[in-house]
């Protein structure tokens, strides 16, 4: 290889390390502003949820940046059919990473509104659970990524069954809450959107995974995604 190429290629490598840094910071900011709207939630923490709200505009900007240093890294670099391959799988898991933060937002917004309703007792535990389930997820799915491992990849897939059976079993407990008294209605549908949210940020962490199983693999997954029941 001609010392230019591998001129060429360190400096690809290099940016792409940059990236891929900037993606797993993006990784755990989503995970924190999921867990820390679980434990708003559970404590009926206002200021707590408010800082959930407010911080989701720095999630915002640094999936943008990694948006568009990827881009220029296209542009600059013109990477091989594999490499491409491995910048597009991040620019994709970076959205994935900024709607869950979106969907920890909205988590954040209810439990505004909860704090004033009268409480549901023993849901938002169950809740906090789901969250701990789908963060774990989106943890091991954005390391199978960056390390192209198909085979934590595929367990990540699988892993997202248990968040629906969570959410259908939830879901059938808050409707019978609700039948009890009409004022169970109002907290009990904040709290039914609110594991829904959580449900689908844990289908982000399985797009994410699939998009780790392409890379280690060259191919998505042939079968259906796992799926329980309503969650479907």
């Amino acid at each position: 290889m001609a010392e230019n190429e591998l001129h060429i290629l360190s400096a690809f490598d290099r940016d792409l390390e940059s990236l891929q840094a900037h993606f797993l910071r993006l990784t755990g900011l989503a995970e924190a502003a999921l867990m820390a709207a679980a434990v708003a939630l559970e404590d009926l923490d206002v200021p707590a949820a408010e800082m959930v709200v407010a911080g989701d505009k720095a999630i915002d900007a640094l999936e943008e940046f990694i948006q568009m240093e990827a881009a220029s890294l296209i542009a600059r670099r013109s990477p091989t059919a594999s490499d491409l391959r491995r910048v597009l799988g991040v620019m994709r898991a970076s959205h994935s990473l900024e709607r869950v933060a979106d969907y920890a937002k909205n988590v954040a917004k209810r439990t505004r509104l909860l704090a004033h309703s009268a409480p549901v007792a023993g849901h938002s535990g169950t809740i906090r659970r789901m969250a701990t389930l789908v963060a774990g997820m989106l943890d091991d799915a954005t390391k199978a990524l960056v390390h192209k491992d198909g085979v934590l990849a595929g367990a990540v897939r699988k892993r997202d069954l248990d968040i629906d059976q969570i959410y259908n079993t939830l879901f059938r407990s808050l409707f019978t809450y609700m039948m009890e008294s009409p004022a169970n209605i109002g907290p009990s549908m904040h709290l039914h959107f609110i594991a829904k949210n959580i449900e689908r940020a844990g289908d982000h962490a399985t797009t994410i995974a699939e998009q780790a199983l392409y890379l280690a693999t060259g191919e998505m997954p042939s079968d259906p995604r796992p799926k329980a029941g309503m969650a479907s």
